[in-house]
C-alpha cells in the first residue's frame, strides 16, 4: 500500500512538472508590452485527452506538448482534474458536446470525466447559447461566454472551466503609489500596502536571464499568488520562467531572512533603520491592484500546443475518439484574474472544437526590507502543496489612484 501511494505521488509530481513546464513555454511567447493572463491547467487536460485519441503525427505532437507519453496522458488528466477540484476555493469542470451523427468510441468517452455531456444541434445560435451558459455557470460569471463560437460544421466540442478564489491571510491597505522610476514613473496609481514580520515571504531567485524578486502572498484556501519582478531587461518569458524554475527548485532562491543590506534584488532593498522601541524586522510591501483579461487563439500557437498536424483537414487524426474522421477546427482560451486588497480570483475557459509621521528619539536598531512592485511584473497563482501553477500573467496597466479611495475603504 505504501508502494502504491509512493507511485501515485511520483505520477502526480510528473504531471505538475509537465503542466508547469507548459506554463513556462507559454509565458515565453507573451509580449512584454501587453498585460495578459493564461492558465496552462485549463489547456493541458484537453490536450491530454486529445492525445489519447489521436494517431500518427497528431499523437506524437500532442504527446510532446503534454510532456507525457500519449498512452499515459488521459489518466494523468483525470487525476489532475480531480486534484484541482479538491482544492478549496477552486472549481474544475469538463464539458463535451457532439453531434448525434458522431459515433464516439466507448473506451475514450468512458475515460473522460465530463460533468456536462451535451448534444450539438447544428444551429449555431442555439449551440452557442448552451455553451455560453455552461461557461458562465462554471466560472461564477467571471467568463460569461465560451471563447470560440460553433458553426454549422462543428461536430465535437471539448471544454474545460476553472474558477479560483482565495482571500489573503493578511489583507492589504489601499493607498497611493507614485513610482519614482521605470515605465510608470510619476503616475498616481492605486496602491496596495502592508507590513509583516515574516521576511521569508520574499526572496530573490537567480536565473540564467537575471535576478527575479519573488513575493508570496498567502491565501486562506491553500492557494497563494507569487508576484515576480525581474531586472529591467527581462520580459514575461524570463520572469515567469524563473518563477516556475523556483517552484521546481531548479534555481536557487535567497530568502529575505538571509539577505545582506543594500539593494539585493529588483525592487528590493534591505535597510538598517532606527526605531523608538524594540520591534522585529519588517517586510514592507507596496504593489498595485490589477485585473487582467485575455483571449488566446491556441491554433495560432499550434507548435506550442502540438496542434500542427491535428488542424489539417485533409484527413482524420482522432480515430480513438470517434469512428468518423475529425480535425481540429478551433482552440481558444478566455482568462481573467483580479488581485485586490482582500484577495485573488481567477477563471479560465478553454475550448477545442472539431469539424466533423514625526522624528522622536530613535534609540534602537532593527531591519526593514522594502519590496516595491512599481513597474511591469509577473504573477503566478500557485497551489501551495503541489506547487501547481493555476494561473499566470503579466501586469502592464495598473489602475490610476482616485482621491476618494481612502474614504471608500475596502
Amino acid at each position: 500500500m505504501q508502494r502504491q501511494s509512493s507511485t501515485t505521488r511520483t505520477a502526480a509530481r510528473r504531471t505538475v512538472r509537465a503542466v508547469n513546464d507548459l506554463t513556462a513555454k507559454w509565458a515565453a511567447t507573451a509580449s512584454a508590452d501587453r498585460g495578459t493572463v493564461f492558465s496552462a491547467p485549463g489547456v493541458w487536460p484537453l490536450l491530454a485527452f486529445l492525445a489519447d485519441g489521436a494517431t500518427g503525427a497528431a499523437r506524437a505532437e500532442l504527446s510532446e506538448a503534454v510532456g507525457l507519453p500519449a498512452d499515459e496522458a488521459a489518466s494523468a488528466a483525470r487525476e489532475l482534474l480531480a486534484a484541482m477540484d479538491r482544492v478549496r476555493g477552486m472549481d474544475a469542470a469538463l464539458g463535451l458536446w457532439t453531434r448525434r451523427t458522431l459515433t464516439l468510441r466507448d473506451a475514450w468517452r468512458e475515460g473522460v470525466p465530463v460533468d456536462a455531456l451535451g448534444v450539438l444541434t447544428g444551429d449555431p445560435a442555439v449551440d452557442a447559447a448552451a455553451l455560453d451558459a455552461w461557461a458562465a455557470e462554471r466560472t461564477g460569471g467571471q467568463i460569461p461566454r465560451m471563447p470560440a463560437r460553433p458553426d454549422e460544421d462543428t461536430e465535437f466540442v471539448l471544454a474545460s472551466a476553472l474558477a479560483l478564489r482565495t482571500e489573503w491571510l493578511q489583507p492589504f491597505d489601499d493607498g497611493l503609489l507614485v513610482p519614482a522610476t521605470g515605465p510608470w514613473q510619476g503616475r498616481s496609481l492605486a496602491g496596495l500596502h502592508r507590513s509583516t514580520s515574516l521576511l521569508d515571504r520574499v526572496g530573490v531567485a537567480q536565473s540564467a536571464a537575471g535576478a527575479v524578486t519573488e513575493l508570496k502572498v498567502l491565501g486562506d484556501t491553500g492557494v497563494d499568488v507569487h508576484l515576480l519582478l525581474g531586472e529591467d531587461h527581462m520580459g514575461p518569458g524570463a520572469v515567469l520562467g524563473a518563477g516556475v524554475d523556483a517552484l521546481a527548485r531548479r534555481i536557487p532562491v535567497v530568502p529575505g531572512t538571509h539577505m545582506p543590506y543594500g539593494e539585493t534584488g529588483p525592487g528590493l532593498e534591505v535597510r538598517r533603520v532606527r526605531a523608538m522601541w524594540p520591534r522585529p524586522a519588517a517586510l514592507n510591501v507596496a504593489t498595485v491592484p490589477f485585473t487582467s483579461t485575455a483571449r488566446h487563439d491556441l491554433m495560432e500557437r499550434h507548435e506550442l500546443f502540438g496542434l500542427t498536424a491535428a488542424k489539417d483537414v485533409a484527413e482524420g487524426h482522432f480515430p480513438g475518439i470517434a469512428a468518423e474522421p475529425l480535425a481540429l477546427q478551433r482552440g481558444e482560451q478566455a482568462a481573467t484574474a483580479t488581485f485586490s486588497a482582500l484577495g485573488f480570483r481567477a477563471a479560465a475557459v478553454t475550448v477545442f472544437m472539431a469539424y466533423g509621521a514625526g522624528m522622536p528619539e530613535e534609540r534602537y536598531v532593527t531591519t526593514d526590507v522594502d519590496a516595491t512592485f512599481d513597474r511591469p511584473f509577473g504573477f503566478l497563482a500557485v497551489h501551495r502543496t503541489s506547487r501547481l501553477v493555476l494561473a499566470a500573467g503579466w501586469v502592464t496597466d495598473p489602475e490610476p489612484y482616485r482621491e476618494d479611495e481612502d474614504d471608500e475603504g475596502h
